[in-house]
């Protein structure tokens, strides 16, 4: 079980389930490229060097798109990024206040890009390279709409 997961509380249930887009691994797949071109000109100096680079490149890569969750539920926004250094972010629906996306050229093309979400009372959180970064805004807006129509109908 994942961090999103494990924190889930008594009701909870996961909307959806978004990961870091595989363009992080953008780098260490050029690299290899890059050792399998010189391999095959015969420069096994050059292949050597890109090959061992790609391996060295791709350790980060992928322990970041393996520890990265980006989740919404029926009550929260829950993110999780990192391994030994993490930062999280828990915010009830009824506190979020926006969710913006940031996309560049190639986010465009591959449907990746950069979510910041600000809740009440300033709190921000900005997370890079997130897959289906409109599904999960559009979510979340949803959900914040439903939580808001049952916190009338509790209340009054």
């Amino acid at each position: 079980m994942g961090y999103i997961e494990d924190h889930l509380i008594s009701g909870e249930k996961i909307v959806l389930m978004a990961k870091r887009h595989w363009i992080v691994f953008a780098w260490p797949v050029i690299l290899a490229f890059l050792a399998l071109l010189s391999l095959a000109n015969q420069s096994i100096e050059f292949g050597g060097v890109f090959l061992l680079l790609a391996g060295i490149v791709s350790v980060p890569s992928f322990i970041d798109y393996a520890t990265s969750e980006f989740g919404i539920t029926n009550r929260r926004v829950l993110v999780k990024v990192g391994f030994i250094r993490r930062h999280s972010l828990e915010m009830l629906l009824t506190k979020v206040e926006g969710v913006s996306i940031e996309q560049g050229i190639l986010g465009r093309i591959f449907d990746y890009g950069m979510i910041v979400i600000t809740g009440a009372g300033g709190t921000r959180g900005t997370f890079e390279k997130v897959a289906v970064p409109f599904e999960f805004r559009r979510l979340v807006q949803e959900q914040v709409v439903a939580a808001q129509i049952d916190q009338r109908y509790a209340a009054g």
